[in-house]
Protein backbone atom coordinates (compact mmCIF):
# COMPACT_ATOMS: atom_id res chain seq x y z
CA UNK A 1 0.00 0.00 0.00
CA UNK A 2 1.25 3.48 -0.83
CA UNK A 3 1.10 6.29 1.70
CA UNK A 4 1.88 9.98 1.69
CA UNK A 5 5.41 11.15 0.85
CA UNK A 6 5.90 7.96 -1.19
CA UNK A 7 6.15 5.86 1.97
CA UNK A 8 4.83 2.36 2.24
CA UNK A 9 2.55 1.92 5.23
CA UNK A 10 2.90 -1.74 6.11
CA UNK A 11 0.03 -3.58 7.74
CA UNK A 12 0.23 -3.77 11.53
CA UNK A 13 2.01 -6.98 12.41
CA UNK A 14 4.47 -8.07 15.03
CA UNK A 15 6.73 -10.66 16.51
CA UNK A 16 9.20 -10.61 19.37
CA UNK A 17 12.84 -9.64 19.85
CA UNK A 18 15.63 -8.84 22.31
CA UNK A 19 18.80 -6.83 22.53
CA UNK A 20 20.72 -4.35 24.58
CA UNK A 21 21.97 -1.00 23.33
CA UNK A 22 25.75 -1.00 23.25
CA UNK A 23 28.54 -0.02 20.87
CA UNK A 24 29.61 -2.56 18.29
CA UNK A 25 33.03 -2.61 19.98
CA UNK A 26 31.54 -4.29 23.02
CA UNK A 27 30.17 -7.03 20.80
CA UNK A 28 33.60 -7.67 19.31
CA UNK A 29 35.18 -7.79 22.75
CA UNK A 30 32.75 -10.25 24.36
CA UNK A 31 30.94 -12.88 22.29
CA UNK A 32 28.58 -13.72 25.17
CA UNK A 33 26.82 -10.38 24.75
CA UNK A 34 23.73 -9.53 22.79
CA UNK A 35 23.86 -6.16 21.07
CA UNK A 36 21.54 -3.93 19.10
CA UNK A 37 22.85 -1.63 16.41
CA UNK A 38 21.64 0.27 13.38
CA UNK A 39 21.50 -2.23 10.55
CA UNK A 40 24.15 -2.27 7.84
CA UNK A 41 24.24 -3.99 4.47
CA UNK A 42 25.57 -7.29 5.77
CA UNK A 43 22.56 -7.59 8.09
CA UNK A 44 20.11 -7.64 5.20
CA UNK A 45 19.74 -11.31 4.32
CA UNK A 46 19.95 -12.55 7.95
CA UNK A 47 17.32 -9.98 8.89
CA UNK A 48 15.00 -11.13 6.11
CA UNK A 49 15.55 -14.75 7.17
CA UNK A 50 14.36 -13.86 10.68
CA UNK A 51 11.20 -12.41 9.15
CA UNK A 52 10.65 -15.60 7.13
CA UNK A 53 11.18 -17.85 10.14
CA UNK A 54 8.96 -15.77 12.41
CA UNK A 55 5.91 -17.64 11.19
CA UNK A 56 3.48 -14.71 11.42
CA UNK A 57 3.98 -12.76 8.21
CA UNK A 58 2.00 -13.32 5.02
CA UNK A 59 3.82 -13.36 1.66
CA UNK A 60 2.57 -9.80 1.05
CA UNK A 61 3.95 -8.69 4.41
CA UNK A 62 7.31 -10.36 3.78
CA UNK A 63 7.50 -8.56 0.44
CA UNK A 64 6.81 -5.29 2.25
CA UNK A 65 9.60 -5.94 4.78
CA UNK A 66 12.00 -6.61 1.91
CA UNK A 67 10.91 -3.47 0.06
CA UNK A 68 11.44 -1.30 3.14
CA UNK A 69 14.82 -2.92 3.73
CA UNK A 70 15.89 -2.19 0.15
CA UNK A 71 14.84 1.44 0.55
CA UNK A 72 16.86 1.71 3.78
CA UNK A 73 19.85 -0.11 2.28
CA UNK A 74 19.99 2.26 -0.66
CA UNK A 75 19.15 5.56 1.02
CA UNK A 76 19.68 5.06 4.75
CA UNK A 77 17.52 7.25 6.97
CA UNK A 78 16.68 9.44 3.97
CA UNK A 79 14.36 6.59 2.97
CA UNK A 80 12.13 7.39 5.95
CA UNK A 81 12.87 4.00 7.53
CA UNK A 82 15.36 2.93 10.19
CA UNK A 83 16.28 -0.70 10.90
CA UNK A 84 17.73 -2.01 14.16
CA UNK A 85 19.13 -5.52 14.47
CA UNK A 86 19.93 -7.69 17.45
CA UNK A 87 22.93 -10.02 17.27
CA UNK A 88 23.80 -12.90 19.56
CA UNK A 89 26.95 -14.97 19.11
CA UNK A 90 27.47 -13.18 15.80
CA UNK A 91 24.03 -14.14 14.49
CA UNK A 92 21.10 -11.82 13.76
CA UNK A 93 18.26 -12.98 16.02
CA UNK A 94 15.84 -10.07 15.74
CA UNK A 95 15.11 -6.79 14.04
CA UNK A 96 12.88 -3.75 14.24
CA UNK A 97 11.88 -1.14 11.66
CA UNK A 98 10.59 2.32 12.53
CA UNK A 99 10.55 5.79 11.07
CA UNK A 100 9.20 9.33 11.30
CA UNK A 101 5.54 9.72 10.40
CA UNK A 102 5.12 11.95 7.32
CA UNK A 103 3.49 15.37 7.83
CA UNK A 104 3.97 15.29 11.62
CA UNK A 105 6.37 16.94 14.05
CA UNK A 106 8.07 14.41 16.31
CA UNK A 107 5.77 11.44 15.70
CA UNK A 108 7.25 8.07 14.74
CA UNK A 109 5.72 4.79 13.61
CA UNK A 110 6.84 1.28 14.51
CA UNK A 111 6.49 -0.75 11.31
CA UNK A 112 7.94 -4.20 11.96
CA UNK A 113 9.39 -6.13 14.87
CA UNK A 114 10.39 -9.79 14.69
CA UNK A 115 12.54 -12.31 16.49
CA UNK A 116 13.90 -15.71 15.66
CA UNK A 117 11.51 -18.29 17.17
CA UNK A 118 14.49 -20.08 18.72
CA UNK A 119 15.16 -17.17 21.10
CA UNK A 120 11.70 -15.88 21.91
CA UNK A 121 10.81 -15.34 25.55
CA UNK A 122 14.25 -13.96 26.45
CA UNK A 123 13.47 -10.24 26.63
CA UNK A 124 14.55 -9.45 23.08
CA UNK A 125 11.32 -7.68 22.20
CA UNK A 126 11.46 -5.37 25.19
CA UNK A 127 15.10 -4.51 24.56
CA UNK A 128 14.50 -3.66 20.91
CA UNK A 129 11.55 -1.48 21.85
CA UNK A 130 13.70 0.28 24.46
CA UNK A 131 16.43 0.93 21.91
CA UNK A 132 13.91 2.27 19.41
CA UNK A 133 12.64 4.73 22.03
CA UNK A 134 16.21 5.89 22.67
CA UNK A 135 16.78 6.42 18.95
CA UNK A 136 13.50 8.32 18.62
CA UNK A 137 14.47 10.57 21.56
CA UNK A 138 17.81 11.31 19.90
CA UNK A 139 15.90 12.47 16.84
CA UNK A 140 13.73 14.82 18.93
CA UNK A 141 10.75 12.49 18.68
CA UNK A 142 7.90 12.87 21.14
CA UNK A 143 5.41 10.10 20.29
CA UNK A 144 5.55 6.54 18.94
CA UNK A 145 2.51 4.89 17.37
CA UNK A 146 1.97 1.19 16.77
CA UNK A 147 -0.70 -0.31 14.53
CA UNK A 148 -1.85 -3.90 14.94
CA UNK A 149 -4.80 -6.17 14.28
CA UNK A 150 -7.71 -6.58 16.67
CA UNK A 151 -8.16 -10.29 15.95
CA UNK A 152 -7.55 -12.99 18.59
CA UNK A 153 -4.43 -14.06 16.69
CA UNK A 154 -2.80 -10.77 17.68
CA UNK A 155 -3.79 -10.82 21.35
CA UNK A 156 -0.22 -11.67 22.34
CA UNK A 157 1.08 -8.76 20.29
CA UNK A 158 -1.31 -6.37 22.00
CA UNK A 159 -0.28 -7.63 25.44
CA UNK A 160 3.35 -7.16 24.45
CA UNK A 161 2.84 -3.53 23.47
CA UNK A 162 0.93 -2.86 26.67
CA UNK A 163 3.78 -4.42 28.68
CA UNK A 164 6.14 -1.96 26.96
CA UNK A 165 4.03 0.97 28.13
CA UNK A 166 1.95 1.55 24.99
CA UNK A 167 -1.69 2.49 25.50
CA UNK A 168 -4.72 1.96 23.32
CA UNK A 169 -5.55 5.10 21.34
CA UNK A 170 -8.08 4.30 18.60
CA UNK A 171 -9.78 1.65 16.48
CA UNK A 172 -10.73 1.58 12.79
CA UNK A 173 -13.29 -1.16 12.31
CA UNK A 174 -12.92 -3.60 9.40
CA UNK A 175 -9.68 -1.90 8.32
CA UNK A 176 -7.71 -4.92 7.12
CA UNK A 177 -10.74 -6.92 6.02
CA UNK A 178 -14.30 -7.43 7.29
CA UNK A 179 -14.06 -8.38 10.96
CA UNK A 180 -10.36 -7.44 11.23
CA UNK A 181 -10.02 -4.08 12.99
CA UNK A 182 -7.00 -1.79 13.09
CA UNK A 183 -5.96 -0.92 16.66
CA UNK A 184 -3.59 1.96 17.35
CA UNK A 185 -1.38 2.08 20.45
CA UNK A 186 0.82 5.00 21.46
CA UNK A 187 3.51 6.02 23.92
CA UNK A 188 5.05 9.43 24.65
CA UNK A 189 8.83 9.48 24.43
CA UNK A 190 10.82 10.83 27.34
CA UNK A 191 13.48 13.33 26.19
CA UNK A 192 17.12 12.52 26.72
CA UNK A 193 16.84 8.73 26.89
CA UNK A 194 20.26 7.10 26.94
CA UNK A 195 21.23 3.58 25.85
CA UNK A 196 21.47 0.96 28.55
CA UNK A 197 24.77 -0.89 29.00
CA UNK A 198 25.21 -4.19 27.19
CA UNK A 199 23.73 -7.18 29.00
CA UNK A 200 25.52 -10.51 29.10
CA UNK A 201 23.37 -13.29 27.68
CA UNK A 202 23.77 -15.57 30.70
CA UNK A 203 21.66 -13.26 32.86
CA UNK A 204 18.23 -14.51 33.85
CA UNK A 205 15.92 -13.67 30.92
CA UNK A 206 12.54 -12.01 31.30
CA UNK A 207 9.40 -12.56 29.27
CA UNK A 208 9.63 -11.48 25.63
Amino acid sequence: MQASSERLRPPGTTTWLWSSASPDLLWEQTTCMRTIHLANEEDGEPLLNVARRAGVFTPMELACVQELWEAYRQKGEASGYIFLVCREEGRVVGFLCFGPTPLTIGTFDLYWIAVDPAVRGQGIGHALMDRMEQEVARRDGRLILVETSGTPAYAEARRFYESCGYHYQAVVHDFYRPGDDLLIFGKPVAPGLQPAPAVRSHLTPHAL
